[in-house]
């Protein structure tokens, strides 16, 4: 159980004790009745970082409650009976509708983001590291791992089998020391790739209240997570954008200048979702310095009131990918807050760039969906993974290659092929479908199909890392085989691939106004999906996949509900499985329709911090743990 200690009494706050626990919007906690002898004078700054509380706590003079308890006001914040979050609205001032923009944008900032710390290179100089370094050599990453499975392991030799499925499997290693626990700690800060973060936040008017508050926690929460040598910046937009916070070290001081920049945003004015992304896409351009690691986080909960358009003008949507960092690919992480955000273009956002796309339906999960986020950030092992496969047969050409969203090509004489896999999360998983067309051949008893090798770049080390034997894929080829069993690991994954292709035909017919169809698409699916072989051997992925179609039906009820949250849920589905990542969507809090697919061991750490960090493991904000899908059993 995780302890504190109240700042102003110096005794510890510990749940079950009969204290009530105030936790303020800057994430610093206070017994209750001490915190509230403190502000009854009006004194509205934390006695810890000195920010000032736009929302405060108060305990009411009058209690009609049993035991003399003191009347809390209720408050739409998640709390248990152990750790609580009180407080009483400020009066805000009247907005000013002609007045657009805070007078934290109109204060000057750099031409050019030059400006970025200089990166800690002291561990690689210094004697007294010499150990560390020794250290960290012994508990260097291991190898990827690459399996591969036949869609059936015989073919008769007078028969030829077209769309022939071959499934390659990648499984990202262990993190350094092979506990998750070990990359969030700040003495084994060198044994994982550091990061480069920059967070993009709404402030518009919209965001007032409850929402800028619970942002500023989730906030909190991801400086505190990050490590010295991790580097973040902090982007503010509402009409405009204005970078807060250059990019820094995490330091101790570092953690409390960013604190103090977070805990100073205030609401107004519209929503740019533009113009802070070109604000980020400048601190990433502009730094002097680069950690292996670079990411971007997006928060917004209102629909994008400015747009750029592409440089032809011949299309009023906004261009977004002109906006994102020139160069290597930046991922951009974007989480829709609430019902009224602008699903399409963040969806977007974070596909062109490689990133997720999250829907935070219930206010009080933000914090859990930014901690997933960065457990897996913090947790990078492997970058610019690179499958590369070529047929051995000499009458063997491929006939597709089914990735998501990942780039792949194939030679013009369809021999060879490639997908380009990305990073890695620590044993983070990706499985990719390969159909080729086998021919007949009466000359041999077993074939060999297609060789995989499998490059990629340690961050840690940077160097290039080729997998020493390739994988090959074989099958016999006997004159008669008996009954033919289809590949478990094939099927599944084959399923995965129907669902998200339903998902995908059902969002189109739902935008083109026709729900009936979109939901008839998705019932489609769901039934051809329970009478599969993995359906019938109880597979947990066909499960949750069967499951979250339903969940998408009925989001999909009415116009009404689609807009305000069916479109978010299928986008965020989307999003999910065409990059094989997680991400957070819908109402969390509903256990059995949330699918809460291919999280990994260290999303998983990270996110149980977040529920037990402030409020102990309250059900209602809890996002349901699974272990990352798909999980294979050896292979054969």
């Amino acid at each position: 159980m995780f302890h504190r200690t109240c700042s102003i009494c110096l005794t510890a706050m510990k749940p079950g004790q009969g204290h009530a626990i105030f936790t303020a919007e800057c994430s610093h906690s206070f017994h209750f009745h001490c915190i509230t002898s403190n502000v009854k004078h009006g004194n509205q700054i934390c006695p810890v970082c000195r920010g000032k509380w736009k929302e405060i706590p108060f305990q009411s003079p009058a209690s009609d409650l049993p035991n003399g308890r003191s009347r809390i006001n209720p408050a739409d914040w998640p709390r248990d009976d152990a750790w609580t979050t009180v407080v009483r609205r400020l009066p805000s001032p009247r907005l000013d509708p002609t007045r657009q923009i805070s007078s934290l944008f109109h204060t000057s900032e750099p031409g050019t983001f030059d400006d970025d710390e200089v990166l800690d290179l002291q561990h690689e100089t210094t004697e007294e590291n010499v150990f560390a370094n020794d250290a960290t050599k012994n508990n260097s990453i291991g190898a990827i791992e690459v399996k591969t499975y036949p869609e059936v392991s015989a073919i008769p030799r007078a028969t030829c089998h077209n769309n022939f499925a071959i499934l390659i499997h990648l499984k990202a290693p262990h993190p350094s020391g092979g506990r998750s626990e070990t990359m969030f700690s700040p003495t084994t800060q060198n044994s994982r790739a550091q990061v480069d973060l920059v967070t993009v936040l709404d402030v518009s008017g919209s965001m007032a209240g409850t929402k800028i508050a619970l942002l500023k926690r989730a906030m909190g929460f991801v400086i505190q997570h990050l490590g010295p040598s991790d580097r973040l910046s902090v982007i503010a937009f509402s009409a405009t954008a204005r970078r807060l916070f250059p990019l820094r070290r995490m330091t101790e001081t570092g953690r409390q200048e960013a604190l103090q920049a977070v805990n100073s945003l205030t609401s107004n004015g519209g929503t740019n979702i533009a113009e802070g992304l070109r604000k980020a896409a400048k601190v990433i351009g502009d730094r002097k310095w680069k950690n292996p690691v670079g990411s971007i986080i997006l928060l917004s909960d209102g629909q994008d009131t400015y747009t750029v358009t592409s440089p032809s003008g011949a299309h009023s949507r906004t261009d977004y990918r002109s906006l994102l960092p020139e160069g290597p690919c930046i991922p951009v992480h974007a989480f829709g807050f609430g019902a009224d955000h602008d699903a399409s273009s963040m969806h977007s956002i974070s596909d062109i760039s490689g990133g997720t796309f999250s829907f935070i339906e219930a206010e009080g999960v933000i914090q859990d969906a930014f901690a997933q986020c960065i457990g897996g950030l913090l947790s990078v092992v492997v970058q610019e993974a690179c499958l590369k496969f070529q047929c051995t047969h000499p009458n063997l050409v491929i006939n597709s290659i089914k990735a998501g969203s990942y780039r792949t090509s194939m030679a013009a004489d369809a021999k060879t092929g490639s997908i380009d896999a990305g990073d890695l999360y620590a044993e983070e998983e990706r499985d990719f479908l390969v159909t080729v067309n086998v021919p007949i051949d009466e000359s041999c008893d077993e074939m060999s199909l297609l060789e995989v090798q499998c490059i990629y770049r340690d961050p840690i080390s940077k160097e290039i890392v080729s997998l020493e034997e390739a994988n090959e894929v074989k099958i016999q080829r006997p004159t008669i085989i008996g009954q033919t069993v289809v590949s478990m690991e094939v099927d599944r994954q084959r399923n995965r691939l129907r669902a998200a292709e339903a998902m995908a035909e059902a969002r189109s017919a739902a935008e083109h106004g026709d729900l009936t169809a979109a939901v008839s698409l998705l019932e489609s699916c769901r039934r051809a999906l329970s009478e599969t072989i993995s359906a019938h051997a109880g597979d947990r992925l066909c499960i949750a996949l069967c499951a979250e179609l339903k969940e998408m039906q009925d989001r999909m009820a009415n116009r009404r509900v689609y807009e305000s949250s069916g479109r978010a849920y299928v986008l965020s589905g989307l999003s999910s499985h065409s990059w094989q990542r997680a991400t957070a969507r819908g109402d969390s809090t509903n256990s059995t329709s949330l699918v809460q697919a291919y999280q990994t061991p260290t999303m998983t750490d990270m996110v149980t911090r977040s529920q037990t960090m402030f409020f102990g493991n309250p059900p209602q904000r809890k996002l349901r743990q699974t272990q990352s899908f798909p999980a294979h059993p050896e292979a054969r």
